[in-house]
Order: structure tokens, then sequence, then C-alpha cells
């Protein structure tokens, strides 16, 4: 190959995954004006203005910016939660809509670093797709990931949940390339992780996951060196704990001072986290113990089927790699017991070896991600998104599933093994893997935790189940033509699950009419909105009586599923 063609080469993958990325930050972008905000990202647009204040004096006084007061008056607001990703929401909200005007709105600016994220994660997933399985694999892996509707929700919001799976994903990938690139990738997953401590909390499954992975590669070998002293641990976990708390502490001011108890105080908050209600099967939660089938009843739920197929073969076709190779004396033995044997073959390749790695560090980060959800006493406070940082690596099995795919059917059709038909194919076989997610996740769009696949009904389906329709007060958005159309010049409007820096961000916006008021209370207000939980129906019924009609003016309804609904007085 000429230098040109290896040059063209080596930048196709880079420049497929930088596509994919941009492609899905531009979808995000051109779906989220309909899309009303969550109550939480109304806590974090107040967060974000208030860090953006200290960095405005940062800029002109060091001095006064760096000192406690100062720094503890600003950096106070959210602090149960670290800062990094508020801190890109402020910087974008004053550069890219204060100074620059890129963007039109507010919120919009405060949710563009949790797209610019969300779309990484989509690029990493295919980058670490084409490397470790194959190029077409890879842009299934990162299209499934993208094409759920759950994922797609969460994607457009100034949260976060996408930003963490997004900051797990990169550093675990980082680690794998560390293993064979030497000291550049290793330094970078030390800070990777540091960036990673200061998005989410998740971030502390991860270590586990890495060290269970060293001591499930290094099998019998790693006791063997302990003993004789010459136990060599990846660079990269000794930076992941050096370089990684430095970075965290760097870049968060609020535990700059009385660290110790601030740093306490930040992992007591999320140990003993509120309990919030959330509707299963339906009975209502609110306190320990939680059913152990949530979190896996809810990913098949809401979770394309495809995908969830693709997923449990490919990760059978692992296990059954790992059998036949790494652990073949114990299929031997297994076979033997039954009177059977496995055919003799040479040992394990180095690129059997880098299989069986990378299928464990995959499926590690899954069985951590989904960890909390084997205890009954882990607080269900916002559903699906709480074992998010799994679902990547859930495609990257999916694509190994969709070559197995792709294998048989070149089997069974010689004649297009060869040259543009062998591309044909794999094309075909990836539209018809892709199309279901794709439309489902589109179709989703904006009432993102109100959507449940075909697997059990879709929406109805869900309902009748008892399932949750709604959380969050973002479904306010779905009623805001109404409310623009019909409410009264100076209506007071109760906002009931929606925060009131929500609305307020919403009226700013220009999605709702900017006379519109907030109204803390039903006996203060004109307009009543009402999200449905099933532990809420006592506000509903307040609503009744106060406004003397049981009959809502308009119901916003997703496939027919009631889910937020207006009343009039």
């Amino acid at each position: 190959m000429s230098v040109p063609g290896r040059l063209l080469a080596r930048a196709a993958d880079p420049a497929i995954a930088l596509g994919l990325g941009v492609a899905y930050v531009a979808l995000l972008l051109g779906t989220s004006s309909d899309l009303g905000y969550a109550r939480d990202e109304g806590f974090y647009f107040q967060a974000a203005r208030s860090y953006g204040a200290w960095l405005d004096i940062l800029l002109t006084n060091p001095q006064e910016a760096l000192s406690r007061a100062v720094v503890d008056r600003y950096w106070a607001a959210n602090n149960e939660h670290p800062a990094l990703i508020k801190t890109l929401f402020a910087l974008s909200h004053r550069y890219l809509f204060e100074k620059w005007q890129w963007f039109s709105t507010a919120g919009t600016a405060f949710r563009f670093p949790g797209m610019v994220l969300s779309g990484v994660a989509v690029a990493v997933t295919y980058a670490w797709g084409a490397r470790a399985i194959g190029r077409l694999a890879g842009v299934v892996a990162a299209v499934l990931f993208a094409m759920m509707p759950r994922i797609f929700y969460h994607a457009h919001l100034d949260c976060f949940d996408l930003p963490v799976a997004a900051m797990w994903l990169l550093t675990s990938y980082a680690f794998w390339r560390s293993l064979d690139r030497g000291l550049g990738w290793a330094i970078l997953t030390g800070v990777l992780y540091g960036l990673l401590l200061n998005t989410k909390h998740n971030s502390w499954l991860l270590p586990p996951a890495l060290v269970a992975w060293f001591v499930i590669v290094r099998g019998q070998g790693l006791w063997r060196n302990f003993r004789v002293g010459r136990l060599a641990i990846p660079t990269s976990l000794l930076t992941m704990a050096t370089i990684g708390p430095v970075v965290f502490y760097l870049l968060w001011p609020w535990i700059w001072n009385d660290t110790g108890r601030r740093l306490a105080a930040y992992v007591a908050f999320h140990m003993h986290h509120d309990y919030y209600n959330m509707e299963f099967l339906g009975r209502t939660y609110w306190k320990p113990p939680m059913p152990r089938g949530y979190a896996w009843l809810m990913t098949a739920a809401t979770v394309p089927a495809v995908t969830l197929l693709l997923f449990v073969v490919g990760l059978s076709d692992s296990a059954r790699h790992a059998l036949s190779t790494r652990y073949r004396s114990w299929s031997q033995r297994v076979l033997g017991w039954l009177g059977r044997s496995l055919p003799p073959r040479a040992a394990a390749s180095a690129e059997e070896r880098q299989r069986f790695s990378t299928d464990v560090l995959w499926l590690l980060c899954i069985l951590t991600s989904y960890a909390p959800w084997f205890s009954k006493n882990t607080p269900i406070f916002g559903g699906t998104k709480h074992w998010i940082t799994a679902y990547p690596f859930m495609c990257l099995f999916a694509a190994r599933a969709f070559v197995l795919v792709c294998e048989h059917a070149s089997r069974s059709w010689p004649r297009l093994r060869q040259g543009i038909l062998r591309h044909a194919l794999g094309g075909g076989l990836a539209a018809t893997v892709l199309a279901a997610p794709v439309a489902i996740t589109l179709e989703s769009h904006p009432w993102g935790l109100s959507a449940y696949t075909p697997l059990v009904g879709g929406a109805p389906g869900a309902a009748t189940l008892g399932l949750n329709r709604t959380f969050w007060g973002y479904t306010t958005g779905s009623l805001a033509p109404y409310l623009n159309e019909h409410a009264r010049p100076g209506a007071p409007v109760f906002i009931h699950d929606t925060a009131m820096q929500s609305w307020t961000q919403m009226v700013a916006d220009g999605m709702l009419r900017s006379d519109l008021r907030g109204a803390w209370t039903i006996e203060s207000s004109d307009l009543a909105v009402y999200h449905h939980e099933p532990h809420m129906r006592r506000v509903e019924q307040q609503i009744w009586m106060a406004y003397g009609t049981s009959s809502p003016a308009h119901v916003g309804t997703h496939h027919g599923v009631p889910v937020a609904w207006l009343y009039r007085r």
C-alpha cells in the first residue's frame, strides 16, 4: 500500500468515530427544543450560574477568588455532587450563549456539554468496537448504544448520567489501550479517572472492576509472580490511584477547604441517599427492601429487544471462546465426566488471549455497573440511569454477535463472500439490525422516561404492568403548546413536580409565554399541571377539590397512555 493509502487507512477510524459523534450531537441539538427541563436540571442551572460567577472573579481577581470565603460562597451550591460537569455547563453558558451567542437559548447552552459527552460516548464505542472486532461491528455497537430510548432521553439533559457513562467508557478504553501502548496511555488513564471521579459517584465502582480484571486475566501466573516478588501491576492502575485523586481534588474547589469533612459528607450523602417513590409492577416502593428484579426487568423493558438478543448471543459466544481457550482444561475435565472430549488444538494465540482479556474487561464493567442492584437496600431514585454505564459494553458484546450473524450469512450464500457483494451483505444486515432501535428511539421523543419497548407491550403494556410512567417533571414541556394558546394573560400555573428553576428557564427560553407565572400552591393558581405517579394521586384530588372539577382541560399522552395533564379552574 502506498504512503497516502496507509495514511488514509489510518485516518479512517478516527474520521468515522468523529462523524458518528458529531452526527449524534447534531441530532440531539435538533430535537432538544421540545423537551421540557427535568427537575434536577433546574438545580444544575442554578449551580452552574454560581460556579460561573466564581470563574469571573477568578479571571479578574484571582487572590479574592481563591479565598475561603469566596470559594465557599460560590461552590456551596449543589455540593453533594462533584464539580466538573457543572463547570462545563457554566463555561458553555458563559461563552456559547452570553458571549459568543452560538445558541439562542440559555437552556441549550447549559445542555450542550452533556450532548458533546454523549457524542464522545458514541465515538468511543465505535473506536473500541472497530479496534477489537471490526469496523462495521464498531458502527453497529455505536448506533445500538445511541439508539436506546433512555440513552437518547438522558443524552439531551443538563445532567450527569450520560457524562458519567462517557467518562467511564473513555477511562476503561484508555486503560485497555495502555496495556500494550506504554506510559502515555497509562498517564492518560490516570487523568481520565480523575475526571471520572469529578463527574459522579459511579466512578467508585470502576477500580474494583479493573482489579478483578487483573486477577482473572493474570490467573495462576499472578500468584506465582507474587511469591517470587515479581508482581507486575499495570502502570495504569498505579496512575489511577495517584494522578486520579489529584485531578479530582484540583478541579473541585469546594473540597479545597475542610477537605476531610466535606469528602466524608459527599460519601455519606450517596451511601445514605434519600429514597424516592417509584412504581414497579403496580406497587410504589419508597423504602427498602427493594425488589431484586427491578434492574433486570427495567433493562428488558427499555432496551430494544434486538440489542438484548445480540448481547446475549455475543456474551454466550465469548463464554464459549473462553472455555475453549483460556479454560480449556476445565472444559475438558467437565466433558470427561460426561464421557465426551474436546478435539486437540494448539495453545491459545496472542489474538485469542487478547480477546479473552477484552471480553473479561467488558463483562466486569457491566457487572460492576449493576452491582448495587444485587442488594435489596439500594435506593431507587431515578430508575435506569443508575446502571447506564453498562450499556456501551452490552452493545460491544452485541457487535460480536453481529459478526457471527455476518459469518453465518456468508457461509449460507457463498457467492456473496467477495468484493462489493460482501460489503453489501454486511451493510444490509447492519441496516436490518439497526432499523428497529432507530425507529423506537426516535419515535419515543420527547417521552423518553415514558417509553417502553414492544417486549412489554410498549407504553400501554408497561402501564398495564404497573411500571413507572414518568419522573422528574420534564413532561411540562409537552403541555407548553396548550398553555401558550389557552392560558389567560399573566395566569399563575401550579407546576407540581417541575422545579421552579426549570419552569423559569422554560419561560426564559421561550418554551412558555413570558407572562405565565409558576405557582407554588394549587390555591394560588388558575391552571394546574399534574404529572402522573401513583403516590401523586392525592395531589390530583387536591386539584379536583380546589378547582371544582375532575376533568382535565388537556392531557399529554404517549401511545395513548396519559402521562401529564392540565387542569383549569
